[in-house]
């Protein structure tokens, strides 16, 4: 995120600090120095499925959260675990969102694959698997075989231009009909959208009653709050969770204007700016798309999270931005209601809602930290 001057003193309190003094500009350009460095390792390996690997960890995964852990002991395998301490017990009980990520995951280690001349096959939950949630049995395990005639994913060429935009779109340009129809052609599974702009007030309303819902409940906010990297080095020291970094929280962050207490108290400035925020995002969408299934059993939601990522890839080749908005499809007990009004609304036959996303044109925005390879495999 980048300020002007002018606009960063007004934001930070309006002359409470001065932010034209000299140490306070220089904090205001710090940036995190290595906590998106595996982005630009990507395909850097040799060894074929530690190269698939370098491209996979880039993967849409909720809060950030990286909750893959790789087995490479078996020559030509890769045996896909959960990573117990990267749970979001609170608002993913069931860990239905972080299986999502997984199956991003496994999807974007096959396409980067396809692209060095290997097919990948994947077997999920092979020694079984819990509906209460994740345990300490495998995910997956790819078998990775060399072939010639593998055809490369198309899609793979926009891995690295890939984000989850979370600035508001300009609401002044409408997103195309045939966009869906592009997006639509990129999945397997079941895949819903709109940019009529009648249906899309509707979800603008739904999405930021969901959003208010888990920001003003208490423990559900805590969980978010636990997970927040306030200024460079602590995304260096902890490339995960959620990134506050830039000139503004910078500042913020050096000054006790934006602490994880206040970002708690309903009382102060930073839980107020948070809200407009919420507002400011779920106001701008000017389409939605979202993801369904039959069922609701791990295969289908690793299934899911690999479409998850094929419809960002397809949005980013159409240069429009996306970014998830699925927090009326969580599944802790204030939620119920609007759990059901999205189900009704989005999967009105059956079936569960696994993905729902807001998109739109948006500014250009950098990639999220990551984890780098090493720390990821067993």
């Amino acid at each position: 995120m980048t300020l002007s001057r002018r606009k960063l003193i007004a934001l930070i309190g309006g002359g409470t600090i001065v932010a034209a003094t000299a140490p306070l500009a220089a904090i205001a350009t710090r940036t995190p120095r290595t906590a998106t460095l595996p982005w630009a390792a990507a395909g850097v390996e040799t060894e074929p499925r530690r190269r698939a690997l370098s491209y996979a960890l880039l993967a849409p995964n909720p809060h950030n959260r990286q909750p893959w852990l790789v087995d490479l002991r078996t020559e030509g395998e890769v045996t896909l675990y959960a990573d117990p301490a990267r749970m979001l017990p609170v608002t993913d009980p069931m860990n239905r969102q972080i299986t999502l990520g997984l199956g991003g995951f496994l999807e974007l280690m096959r396409m980067a694959a396809s692209h060095g001349g290997r097919r990948v096959t994947i077997t999920p939950f092979p020694e079984g698997e819990d509906a209460a949630g994740l345990d300490a049995r495998p995910v997956a395990r790819a078998v990775f075989v060399a072939d010639a005639g593998v055809a490369p994913d198309p899609l793979f060429a926009q891995v690295m231009q890939r984000r989850s935009n979370k600035e508001p779109y300009d609401t002044a340009r409408a997103v195309p009909a045939s966009a869906l129809g592009v997006i639509g052609a990129a999945v397997s599974g079941g895949f819903g959208g709109t940019v009529e702009m009648a249906a899309v007030a509707e979800l603008r309303a739904l999405t930021h009653a969901a959003l208010k819902l888990e920001f003003t409940t208490a423990r559900t906010l805590q969980e978010s709050i636990d997970l927040f990297r306030i200024g460079g080095a602590e995304v260096d020291a902890n490339p995960d969770g959620i990134d506050f970094s830039g000139p503004m929280f910078e500042v913020m962050g050096a000054t006790g204007l934006f602490t994880r207490e206040n970002a708690a108290d309903p009382g102060s400035a930073s839980f107020g700016a948070a809200l407009d925020m919420i507002d400011g995002n779920a106001n701008s969408a000017m389409g939605f798309v979202w993801l369904t299934t039959p069922g609701n059993s791990r295969a289908e939601q690793l299934a899911a999270g690999a479409d998850w990522l094929r419809v960002n890839l397809a949005l980013t080749g159409l240069g429009l931005a996306v970014q998830p908005m699925s927090q009326a499809l969580q599944e802790f007990p204030e939620m119920a209601e609007l759990y059901a009004g999205v189900h009704a609304a989005l999967a009105p036959d059956g079936g569960t809602v696994q993905m729902l996303g807001r998109i739109g044109y948006g500014s250009e925005v950098p990639p999220s930290p990551r984890w780098p390879l090493e720390t990821r495999i067993l």
